[in-house]
Parts: C-alpha cells; structure tokens; sequence
C-alpha cells in the first residue's frame, strides 16, 4: 500500500463502513491518520492487474497494545470493494497479510467481525482463524447495540 492508493483505499473503506456490516466507524478519516495507525510493513493492497492501479481491496494491521508483552499481537483489518467480492480477493490479501505478519515474528493475528458478516467469518476460519468468544453488545452503532466475533490465529512460525 503506497500513498497513490490512497483515495482508493479510502473509498474501499466508506463502502464497509456505509455496508453497515464492517465497522464501528461512521466516518472515513484522512489519510494522514490511518496512514499513522497502521503498522507500515504490514499493509497490503490488491490491484485488478500488475499494470494497473485499480485497487480491489485493501489489508492492515495495527498493534493492540503499547506494551512489551504484547507486542507480537496485532488487529488487522480487511476490506474488499463491493464489486471485488467473492473472487478470492479477500483469500489472497489475507495469505499475503498472514505470511507478512508470520515472517515478522507476530504471533497473533485478531480481528473483531460482526456476527452479520458471514463472509468474512468463513474467509477467516479457512484462513486458519479461530473463533475465541463473542463481545456481545460492546458497542452501539446506529444507536442499536452490536455483537462482535472475536477470532484470532496464532502463527505455526513461532514457538
């Protein structure tokens, strides 16, 4: 993911956060703060062709938490453009994300989903994903409260 992608990579973000199914997230930030919110080695994009810049979906991640002990874990995020959807996008961007985060040492990947969204559910347990447990109702959206699946993978590569 470089900074030519990003009006795509933004867009790609609003048509998850307007699909109601995605994120908490009402609003897309600028690019400056996403920019700074992803770890920058592990940020992927999926062009239609090499020669190309048409971005069909986009992956990142960001560390949970400041702390030493948990500097191996990190949260990624997955977005797809609607008319991308269900063509192995999503399948290659995680592969890719997975062995990027693997390579690095990482040793847990997580994410929260929305229980409504079945198809990123099923792209992660394929991925190697485990269900850990349900948030249930840990944030409201639209006024109404929400469930979110927390699912996570650990990587074979680390002890």
């Amino acid at each position: 993911m470089r900074p030519e992608h990003a009006a795509a990579v933004l867009a790609i973000f609003q048509a998850g956060i307007d699909s109601g199914t995605a994120t908490f997230e009402t609003t897309v930030p600028d690019w400056a703060a996403f920019d700074a919110a992803k770890l920058p080695e592990h940020r992927l994009v999926a062009l239609d062709t090499p020669d190309t810049d048409r971005v069909l979906g986009w992956a990142a991640v960001s560390r949970v938490s400041g702390r030493t002990a948990y500097a191996g874990v990190v949260e990624h995020s997955i977005y797809l453009d609607p008319a991308a959807r269900g063509r192995g996008v999503g399948r290659v961007l995680l592969d890719a994300l997975l062995a990027s985060t693997d390579a690095a040492g990482i040793w847990t990947v997580q994410a929260g989903i929305f229980p409504e969204n079945a198809a990123s559910l099923a792209l992660h347990r394929r991925a190697g994903f485990r269900v850990v447990g349900t948030r249930e109702r840990i944030g409201r959206l639209h006024g109404r409260w929400q469930d979110v699946v927390l699912v996570e993978r650990r990587s074979p590569a680390v002890d």
